[in-house]
């Protein structure tokens, strides 16, 4: 009797007879289920595609937030990266926040290796140590926490020189709460700056979208501005951090804190911690997406995007890995969550043809991210990633960004034919909602719905199934809310703006025009959360969902 060589990869039929054409997942970047309210630009929007689908076609909401999405609790929103994680992963896995978290609590952090080199270098040649990153609690790039437990422990073990160059969020937090973090930082340097021999400082900065956390090679001089800030001393020049928030604010009192132009503190006439031969850099952000370019500017001998003037021997590491397969950085504290099994692997190794498209803001999130934080193809002949180039403008100036553009690659796909599953991302409700700019999310939003109608013609027209859905939220929530859930208004009784994800549930929708009521919702299923799609994927491609998948959002009808 011979063994079964059947693979452990190979897709089994479900018995669902699929549709004769493919399965599109689209997802409405930052448009989640919000209250209704006068700051909900979802609801307030002119949307009647979503609104027909919603009413018509079977829908139900899921979680794209803490647990459900890997982080260490619901009180952490989710985002674009582990959101597309989970929905291309088909499972939940422990995400950058939850495993820096362990990783100090357990003190293996500081047992490992790097982190001792880091320490051993600034020790042996009295150097500074210097920490790069996004100075706040949002809990998406990186936690201040974190950054605190770091620099204690610094000071513990006698490194006597430290220089944090903090990244202004005003994103993923409030809009003009630098000040609270910057004064936060600046005591904790002054507690260890009475220490005899320590001097602990802020070197430099600015405003995360101007300065350094560039993503997907969208803007490349925003890493060079970090550059000359952080390493050769470049920059408008302030006695203090506060210093520079407050002139910038004084200049511009509507800028938010994430557009803060660069600076840099000096003292005695001087830059107070440029980056020179022999340093240690440890960029303290845990997401990748904004940390892989400046990596590069540190790490690669042959660097074209940008004249560095200079490139200081020392020695760099992130706070994790944030690309496995180009190696980036070199060096990390902590390691990435391994990301196996992926929907995009399980459909190459099936042979079956995928499209995946995006602008430049989210194509990473289509591509790297849904296949497991793993850059390039699982087959080149069976995959194509299409990336339509961004605006490079204020995202609230041109709010419909380029979803028209990717609305027609997907349908000359889709019309192309032979493709089993296509993925597209409309970053409109995240990238606008971020601004701040209620009208013009408004507009994004609406943008969405108009190239999803556009869309959901050409799907119903070669017989495919469309399953609709989002990341997380972001535009449903324009306004802060106080803890009784009343809108927070400032001393003129405005509202006050909210450019952070919110914690709200996102749609989803399954658009099958040839449903002839085969199948339900799961109710057992219910609350689902982005991990249940890769199964409900496979399901409505007519096959068994991999043995590890959560489970899938749909049933045969009646349960069987």
């Amino acid at each position: 009797m011979t063994k079964s060589t059947k693979s452990p990869w190979q897709l089994v039929r479900n018995g669902f007879g699929p549709r004769r054409g493919p399965l599109v997942v689209v997802v409405m970047d930052g448009v989640g289920v919000g209250r209704g309210d006068e700051g909900d630009a979802v609801a307030r929007a002119r949307k009647p595609v979503l609104e027909r689908l919603w009413r018509e076609h079977p829908t139900t909401r899921l979680r794209a937030h803490g647990v459900a999405v890997g982080l260490p609790s619901d009180d952490d929103m989710g985002n674009s990266e582990v959101g597309h994680n989970a929905l291309g992963a088909g499972r939940v896995f422990d995400q950058g926040a939850k495993r820096v978290g362990q990783a100090l609590r357990d003190g293996s952090l500081f047992a490992g290796e790097v982190w001792r080199a880091l320490t051993a270098q600034c020790r042996g040649h009295a150097t500074p140590l210097h920490f790069i990153g996004l100075l706040s609690d949002g809990n998406v790039h990186s936690h201040v926490d974190q950054l605190y437990a770091l620099i204690r422990r610094a000071h513990e073990e006698g490194v006597a020189q430290l220089r944090v160059h903090p990244l202004l969020d005003g994103r993923d937090v409030g809009g003009q709460t630098a000040l609270v973090y910057v004064d936060a930082l600046e005591r904790l340097l002054s507690e260890i700056n009475a220490t005899p021999g320590r001097d602990y400082c802020i070197a430099s900065g600015g405003g995360r979208m101007v300065v350094t956390m560039d993503r997907y090679e969208a803007n490349w001089p925003v890493v060079e501005r970090g550059w000359k800030a952080h390493v050769l001393g470049q920059g408008r020049r302030f006695a203090s951090a506060r210093q520079a928030i407050e002139t910038f604010r004084a200049e511009d009192p509507t800028v938010g804190d994430q557009f803060l132009g660069e600076f840099v503190v000096e003292r005695d006439g001087q830059p107070v911690g440029t980056i020179e031969d022999d340093h240690a850099v440890v960029l303290f952000n845990f997401r990748g997406d904004r940390a892989i370019q400046i990596t590069r500017a540190f790490e690669e001998t042959a660097f074209a995007p940008f004249d560095r003037v200079r490139t200081p021997r020392v020695l760099f590491a992130g706070m994790m890995q944030y690309d496995g397969d180009l190696g980036l950085p070199k060096h990390y504290l902590v390691t990435p969550p391994t990301i196996d099994r992926t929907l995009g692997e399980c459909l190459a190794r099936n042979g079956i043809r995928q499209f995946a498209c995006s602008e430049t803001q989210k194509y990473g999130h289509v591509t790297y991210f849904w296949n497991g934080n793993r850059s390039g193809k699982f087959d080149e002949a069976l995959e194509t990633y299409l990336e339509v180039p961004s605006d490079r403008v204020p995202f609230e100036q041109r709010p419909w960004m380029r979803a028209a553009e990717i609305t027609d690659a997907t349908i000359a796909a889709l019309q192309g034919g032979a493709t089993g599953l296509l993925r597209i991302n409309y970053a409109n409700g995240d990238m606008v909602g971020h601004t701040g700019s209620l009208s013009s999310t408004l507009l994004a939003v609406e943008a969405v719905d108009l190239c999803l109608g556009r869309l959901l013609a050409v799907v119903e027209q070669v017989g495919g199934i469309a399953l609709v859905t989002a990341d997380h939220g972001n535009a449903d929530q324009m306004f802060e809310l106080k803890k009784n859930g009343e809108i927070e208004r400032d001393e003129a009784q405005q509202p006050r703006i909210r450019t952070a994800h919110s914690l709200n549930a996102v749609p989803f929708t399954i658009f099958d025009p040839a449903f002839a009521g085969e199948y339900e919702l799961a109710p057992d299923v219910a609350p689902g959360g982005l991990s249940n799609v890769a199964a409900t994927a496979l399901w409505l491609m007519g096959y068994q969902p991999l043995s590890d998948y959560d489970a899938a959002l749909v049933r045969p009808r009646g349960g069987g």
